[in-house]
């Protein structure tokens, strides 16, 4: 996997990092904050995962995301959150593939995480990166702790998490659940 420096000089705002990269396989994504205008996209992505990987993104079953939902997701608080797509050209138009983001506490010392990869584009090194560029930027930010809070069966995101140097521990509220924690 290779990775590009930031595209677009040293820009920021809601458009802002953005990461061009090429994958295991040599495929090639673009990696961007997403926005409002992402609001069909996002919708599209969910529905199209499978059964288990919403299950594991939602710890339950979500088909179809409310608009609230999608709202919420594409609507970032760039005070306390950020949120990542990965993006492909599909026919035209940019599928997303993948999504990374997180949600800080109210004094800013930590955040909960997440990284969702559609099942077509797994094992390819897209999550590794999703969640390298993620740690980065809450790195960047003063976060000081980074949290994921997901389901006992989920092996891939317990190896993405061991790989990454989270610690992991049985959820004391709900021993099917574990949280991966990383100190940053």
């Amino acid at each position: 996997m290779s990775s590009s420096p930031l595209i677009v000089g040293q820009s920021t705002g809601p458009e802002y990092p953005r990461w061009s990269e090429t994958l295991r396989d040599h495929s090639n994504v673009l990696i961007r904050p997403i926005t409002p205008r992402d609001k069909d996209a996002e919708r599209a992505f969910i529905e199209d995962l499978s059964m288990q990987a919403r299950r594991y993104r939602f710890l339950g079953q979500v088909r179809h995301p409310s608009e609230q939902m999608v709202e919420q997701f594409t609507n970032i608080d760039q005070a306390h959150e950020a949120a990542f797509v990965a993006v492909v050209s599909d026919e035209g138009r940019e599928r997303i593939v993948g999504v990374s983001r997180y949600s800080a506490n109210a004094s800013g010392s930590q955040c909960e995480c997440a990284v969702t990869v559609s099942d077509d584009w797994q094992n390819r090194g897209l999550g590794t990166l999703l969640m390298r560029h993620l740690i980065e930027v809450a790195q960047a930010r003063g976060i000081q702790r980074m949290i994921s809070i997901d389901s006992a069966e989920n092996a891939r995101m317990q190896a993405l998490a061991n790989y990454l140097g989270f610690e992991t521990r049985v959820d004391p509220d709900d021993a099917s659940q574990v949280v991966h924690e990383l100190d940053l």
